[in-house]
């Protein structure tokens, strides 16, 4: 029997994704080969550095390649996120809120919510479950120096420098038996509507394979200009189209400190993302192009930084926001921007990525015949999972109470709110989030909406918490104060003070003894260069 073979066209950090945990969840990283797996990409297409900030999942995708975490992060100026921490996100006057990945459950049932609700707010809520906002304000890093403790351990994701990050995986996977062609891609040749037969390239070479997997980013050459799968548009939800980014070298910037943590701050008529790595921080300026023209924006961004960055160059990136009506058509996949972009306000520009090539590594095609049922399923996973991200970024602008500009006015209006959302918040008025919330299952072969037969999943989409579960949902929406005026009228002015769990107080108060400053982890244990500051961390040489 013939070995499948995949071809992955598009380099970048979707394509060296897919090819590295394809090859490490399928080949076991070239020690058993079962797929052949080959990557195309062209030496003239401008390759641009950007900062990139993760979720934890990108530990698992790391994990099944086989990249050793400290190689890994000397390699990309990777840094540790430990939470997101929104500013002037309810009001434009510096309040902030932190959604971090660690959170305590108490047993054997989690009231905690219900009594924050029912207290006077005067601690924000994740504090009072969390330790990690704390953590996060005095700059620690999320593991010891030493061996580790202190109970459970911090979760964790990376900021890192996204072209490092795909130079880092091309030269692992290469090494590991994946194909790397560099050429331009000169025409498809089609079998029929629905099956590619080959790329044919600049170098002459016409390259089969059994399956073609798109990562050519917004282009969507094979999936859209080939395949002809439409693109649904998402703009009425997620008003941004554009954003502007600049780099500040710590050479010449340098805060004293790296947070152990991303920054998303509210602007006039959008946010800006502050992604800090090794040697620089990596801002970017997400905004709505019918509210600001781009010179206003750029002034903006600088003025976020401050004076001294008027010589920095910058870039505008023009984006849309919307999902291929089908990831997986035919015998062609679309991973990355041509599947599909919602802007990256809680880190997931590589998820989608990295969710990608998971669950097609979970739903691989070995034999043909099968791919339509795997298809149809996958379709479904991923549907599901973009439909789930819009719906929480779209929480997050519409909960605001902002009125000082027309965007942030715009962005609460009913018809800016999803059905789905509106549907989950409506509920949530009734009770709290709970995990119970979130439940889908079907695959083909069930009936849908008044389809007996086939493959097509006619159904709406469900979120299933896969995600986010209901504790980030508390999250948010406590943490952009949803139901408070509900819960005034409910029991009244005269609320009890906010009380903060003993176990969070002890873990804080553990942490300050224990955990080093972000950057002191940095330097002693990857080597990070020191950078001239006012400051050093008191205690810590």
């Amino acid at each position: 029997m013939n070995m499948p073979k995949v071809l992955i066209v598009g380099g970048g950090s979707a394509g060296w994704m897919t090819a590295a945990y394809l090859n490490g969840a399928l080949n076991k990283g070239g020690i058993s080969p079962r797929v052949q797996i080959q990557l195309i990409e062209s030496p003239d297409i401008p390759r641009i550095s950007v900062g990139e900030a993760t979720i934890p999942s990108m530990r698992h995708l790391l994990a099944v390649i086989g990249v050793d975490e400290l190689e890994f992060m000397r390699a990309t100026d990777a840094t540790f996120k430990q939470s997101i921490k929104y500013t002037n996100w309810v009001h434009n006057n510096n309040s902030f809120y932190h959604h971090p990945f660690s959170s305590m459950r108490t047993q054997p049932l989690d009231h905690l919510a219900d009594e924050w609700l029912r207290s006077d707010r005067s601690i924000p809520f994740m504090e009072t479950c969390s330790a990690q906002p704390l953590i996060c304000e005095m700059g620690l890093a999320p593991k010891m120096l030493g061996a580790w403790d202190m109970g459970p351990p911090l979760n964790y994701a990376y900021h890192m420098n996204a072209q490092k990050f795909a130079d880092y995986l091309r030269d692992f996977s290469v090494a590991r038996g994946v194909t790397h062609t560099l050429a331009n891609m000169t025409d498809v040749e089609m079998d029929s509507a629905e099956h590619i037969a080959a790329v044919l390239t600049s170098q002459g070479e016409r390259i089969t394979a059994d399956l073609f997997v798109d990562c050519t980013g917004f282009s969507a050459k094979l999936i859209e200009q080939k395949m002809g799968v439409g693109f649904e548009d998402c703009s009425q939800w997620l008003l941004c189209d554009r954003a502007i980014t600049m780099h500040i070298p710590y050479d010449h910037f340098y805060p004293g400190m790296i947070r152990p943590y991303t920054t998303a701050t509210a602007l006039s008529n959008g946010w800006i993302w502050d992604i800090p790595m090794q040697n620089q921080r990596s801002v970017g300026y997400v905004h709505s192009s019918a509210f600001i023209d781009i010179d206003a924006a750029e002034r903006e961004m600088r003025a976020y930084q401050g004076a001294g960055c008027e010589h920095l160059p910058h870039r505008i990136v023009n984006f849309k926001v919307g999902r291929r009506k089908q990831n997986w058509q035919g015998n062609c996949v679309a991973i990355g921007l041509s599947g599909g972009f919602i802007e990256p306000l809680e880190s997931t520009g590589l998820y989608l990525s990295d969710l990608g090539a998971v669950v097609l590594a979970e739903h691989f095609p070995f034999n043909k015949a099968d791919m339509p049922v795997l298809a149809s399923r996958y379709n479904r996973i991923l549907s599901n999972r973009f439909y789930e991200i819009l719906d929480f970024i779209n929480m997050h602008y519409c909960m605001t109470k902002r009125t000082d500009t027309a965007f942030w006015r715009e962005v609460q209006k009913p018809e800016r709110i999803t059905d789905r959302l509106q549907a989950k918040l409506a509920f949530w008025k009734i009770k709290p989030p709970s995990a119970h919330d979130f439940q889908d299952q079907w695959f083909a072969g069930m009936n849908a909406l008044g389809t007996s037969e086939g493959f097509s999943d006619m159904r709406a989409a469900v979120d299933t918490g896969g995600l986010w579960n209901h504790e980030s949902y508390q999250c948010i929406l406590y943490g952009m104060d949803y139901l408070k005026d509900e819960m005034l009228d409910r029991y009244g002015p005269s609320l009890p003070p906010t009380q903060i769990h003993r176990a969070i107080l002890q873990r804080v108060q553990m942490a300050k003894n224990k955990l080093p400053p972000h950057a002191i982890w940095l330097e002693k244990v990857l080597g990070k260069q020191q950078y001239v500051t006012a400051s050093k961390p008191a205690g810590w040489v």
